[in-house]
């Protein structure tokens, strides 16, 4: 339990019948660890338990009225199907815009490529995984279409965002092969160098704008995948017709985020590298760029690496980040994303603006 920062842990048989609980209170003091769980635990007969049916706030008045930390949820044969805590009731009070499954875990994705897109997917999900990225720098290719049937033949049931892309033509391939989303975006990132090392690219609100068009027909939603340096930029891809973003350099210098700390000239600053850099590619991004049979001498770089200047904790940009985009909407008059695509409005800017 101490390694996995666990609290106390429900006792079963082997027909998931719930017997008892132990916790650390169990144990705490115990000198012989070789007894049972049995002798050390919290037998049924002692618990407050609930049924499945039960809500958030009546679990919490149960917790409080009994003077207890966890709460067993078991079906009317005693299975075990649950465990509710204080940890679990705190965390969603403080963190009520947390995206959650059906069993109050947060949602995880995780990204695989072409070269072991199958294999990584089957494992993926055997952890428990809630959807996939199929990831590239060039979405529109015959790999990443074949890797994409292959993963929604496997595993039907099992949402799969694809790209990155930036056509028209991509997203109907895309679509058309089982993606339940698409990632539009070809080097507009801020460290990402796609449109000087190979001339291709298209502008990103431009990318936006052609793509969802084209997926609001089959009720496909859309990421803008970079770009973002500024509040604004949130907005703005939004009301191109984006259902929402991924962002990178934002979050780059906050405490949380990968990267080394390093002091330059008296100013705190992290350590942020592209996926395209020669450093990660050497990690693993190679397949990313379609260089994964390519000696790591001779890798073509499509992106760089870069120190930002450290933000602090990722909670406070976060909350600028939402601000800004309230006050768009709101110059806007927009009550929902919906409302703001409808509502919004681009004016093409000249070199003479005023």
């Amino acid at each position: 339990m101490k390694e996995y920062r666990i609290g106390g842990l429900p006792v079963v048989d082997e027909d998931n019948v719930l017997l008892g609980i132990l916790t650390n209170r169990d144990i705490r003091f115990e000198q012989n660890m070789e007894k049972r769980a049995k002798e050390l635990m919290t037998s049924y007969q002692n618990l407050v338990v609930a049924g499945s049916h039960i809500s958030l706030e009546e679990a919490k008045e149960i917790l409080h009225q009994n003077k207890i930390e966890k709460l067993p949820i078991v079906d009317d044969k005693r299975h075990i199907k649950g465990l509710i805590t204080i940890k679990d009731i705190t965390s969603v009070i403080e963190n009520p815009n947390a995206t959650r499954d059906d069993k109050g875990r947060l949602v995880v994705g995780a990204a695989v490529g072409v070269s072991d897109g199958l294999q990584r997917t089957q494992e993926l999900v055997k952890a428990g995984v809630d959807f996939v990225v199929l990831d590239s720098a060039h979405g529109h290719s015959k790999n990443i279409i074949e890797t994409l049937k292959m993963i929604k033949e496997r595993f039907q049931d099992l949402p799969v965002i694809a790209g990155n892309i930036a056509t028209v033509e991509a997203a109907k391939m895309l679509i058309e092969s089982g993606a339940d989303a698409l990632k539009v975006g070809i080097g507009p990132g801020s460290i990402c160098t796609t449109r000087v090392i190979s001339g291709v690219g298209v502008p990103q609100l431009t990318a936006i704008m052609k793509v969802s068009e084209e997926a609001k027909k089959y009720d496909i939603p859309v990421i803008a995948d970079g770009g973002i340096r500024y509040s604004g930029d949130i907005v703005k891809a939004l009301a191109a017709g984006a259902s929402t973003v991924m962002m990178g350099s934002i979050f780059a210098g906050t405490e949380e985020a990968p990267g080394e700390t390093v002091i330059y000239q008296g100013r705190k600053f992290k350590t942020y590298r592209g996926m395209g850099s020669i450093a990660a590619m050497e990690k693993g991004s190679k397949d990313r760029y379609f260089q994964e049979e390519t000696p790591n001498e001779k890798l073509v770089p499509e992106g760089v690496e870069a120190m930002v200047a450290y933000k602090g904790e990722v909670k406070d940009v976060i909350i600028q980040l939402v601000g800004g985009v309230k006050a768009g909407m709101g110059y806007v008059g927009a009550k929902d994303i919906n409302e703001l695509q409808q509502k919004a409005r681009f004016i093409k800017i000249t070199t003479s603006k005023q």
